[in-house]
């Protein structure tokens, strides 16, 4: 390790050091699990160890921070999120339970409030509702929203991001009337006898933003600010954009946000396949400072909205062999065992015309997985990128809708792992909260938040759902020689907790909290002080 450090040092002689001490630091390196001192130079780790410094060292050296025995993270990763959702979401209505909304009425109470202070014709939108919460228990439909605001456009967004729910007024000015048909793979709900719609709509996420005008941009500059701060202060140092809305001129957004240090935290890129065009093209960006933006991966949505996999098996089969072909990492969204199963076929698909060791294609959420396709998952090195804090905040949900012959292998991360499968950590914000301790929680605890059990026996250890917002997550985009674990020569990112998520009680981890938070060498995040 002196070594290592000795090397590191070399190429950093222009900046003064800082160095955490007195710390419990877990840098999950197998060859020094455990120490006290981390010292950075620049925007890299410098050393780890104990005493790099003396007394009299610490006197001019550089800036020395005093942990107080509290614990030392590598900076958290959340491998799949959607950021600029987030960001509206931080700007627009919030619509879901913890913001006192448990009715359709209160979802007009909220509408109405903020129509009063818009002009008409001001579009309107909330975010977050849940109808399983709602004492209702059915979605809201453009004859509710009417009600609240009918001068108003009005757009809300099901918690779950894949619904949406428009008035009389939105739908018309984006020309949704009885006869329009379906886009591919979305779904119109009808009033059964007219065939009208009612304003719920399935899987349109696309169709709707190439209709409905975006935020402006002062909103939206406020709703970016937020989610960067929110990152910080859960400790999340990297973030994956899983949108498959993501394409150049969203780049562009981000990059132009970063570089005039808008946005803090570092984001890799999931780029939507609509976005990807023919292998060799060059058209997608490359990035100036990968370290800060770049392309991770290219998403494909694969669901069974309309009662058939979409996109059939031929048309993912060609569009994984492309991405494949091109170099790239495919992310697919699969859910059920349907899905992961045609997932787990492309992929082999593409691997028998184009043999790759390390490709690292992803499966997005794998949530309902037998354990015969984990075997399989794992025999064709299928990296999987789930959500365990969906336990959490869904798990009364899942113990009252999920079928008795699926429930069995409901988020099996024990299962993925015990066959081979490397899985990481993500929230899918901004479906639930971004905070990764929740996750960590949730892998190992497999509690609701009532305190119901779910499959207590896929629980796994706090050092595994650590590594799972760490190093694992980091190993899904190719990154874990930069990030993930506290070592000499791996990016300047840390995160200092109150507690040991290691060592304290599983009901103690998802209320520990975040002291600091270190990007670049740089303290963006400080409760210490």
């Amino acid at each position: 390790m002196e070594k290592e450090a000795k090397d590191v040092h070399e190429g950093q002689k222009e900046s003064r050091p800082l160095v955490l001490f007195n710390g419990n630091v877990i840098t999950l390196e197998p060859k020094f699990p455990h120490t006290t001192e981390v010292c950075l130079r620049g925007n890299r780790i410098l050393s780890v160890g104990e005493k790099l410094f003396s007394r009299k060292e610490r006197s001019g050296r550089g800036e020395f921070i005093d942990c107080r025995g509290k614990t030392v993270l590598p900076g958290f990763i959340d491998a799949h999120l959607h950021f600029l959702s987030l960001a509206e979401s931080l700007v627009s209505l919030n619509l879901g339970p913890r913001n006192g909304v448990h009715s359709i009425a209160d979802i007009q109470s909220s509408i109405r409030k903020l129509a009063r202070s818009l002009e008409p014709g001001t579009w309107i939108r909330g975010k977050g509702y849940n109808e399983f919460t709602l004492e209702d228990k059915r979605h809201p439909n453009r004859w509710d929203l009417d009600k609240a605001a009918p001068a108003h456009p009005v757009k809300l967004t099901h918690r779950s991001g894949h619904a949406h729910v428009l008035n009389s007024c939105a739908l018309q000015l984006i020309g949704i009337r009885t006869e329009t048909p379906e886009p591919p793979g979305g779904l119109m709900d009808r009033a059964l006898e007219s065939g009208e719609p009612t304003g719920l709509l399935f899987e349109m996420g696309d169709f709707l933003s190439q209709r409905i005008p975006p935020l402006d941009s002062s909103q939206m500059e406020r709703g970016i600010s937020l989610a960067g701060e929110q990152m910080l202060s859960l400790g999340i140092t990297s973030v994956q954009d899983a949108s498959s809305r993501n394409d150049v001129e969203r780049w562009g957004m981000f990059r132009t946000r970063i570089e005039a240090g808008l946005l803090l935290p570092r984001m890799g890129m999931i780029m939507g396949v609509k976005a990807f065009d023919r292998p060799g093209s060059g058209s997608f960006p490359i990035s100036e400072n990968p370290q800060r933006l770049h392309v991770s991966g290219i998403k494909i949505i694969l669901d069974e909205t309309t009662g058939q996999l979409h996109p059939s098996q031929p048309q993912l089969n060609h569009m994984v062999l492309s991405i494949h072909q091109a170099g790239f990492q495919a992310v697919i969204h699969a859910v059920e065992e349907n899905a992961i199963e045609s997932a787990c076929n492309a992929v082999k698909f593409a691997l028998e015309r184009i043999p790759r060791r390390d490709h690292r294609h992803r499966i997005e959420h794998c949530s309902v997985c037998p354990p015969s396709l984990s075997k399989r998952i794992a025999s064709l090195g299928i990296q999987v990128v789930t959500q365990p804090a969906f336990l959490y905040y869904s798990g009364d949900r899942y113990l009252k809708t999920v079928p008795p012959e699926q429930f069995p292998y409901l988020y099996p991360i024990k299962t993925l792992m015990r066959s081979g499968a490397r899985v990481a950590g993500s929230s899918d914000s901004p479906v639930i909260p971004a905070n990764p301790l929740v996750g960590i929680y949730s892998a190992v605890a497999r509690m609701s938040d009532t305190g119901r059990p779910l499959l207590d026996e896929e629980g796994i250890t706090a050092m595994e759902a650590l590594r799972m917002f760490t190093e694992y997550a980091a190993t899904a985009a190719f990154e874990e020689s930069e990030k993930g674990t506290i070592a000499p020569g791996k990016l300047a990112d840390l995160v200092v907790l109150s507690g040991d998520p290691t060592t304290v009680s599983p009901d103690e981890v998802k209320d520990l909290e975040v002291e600091m938070t270190i990007l670049d060498g740089n303290v963006v995040w400080d409760r210490m002080n």
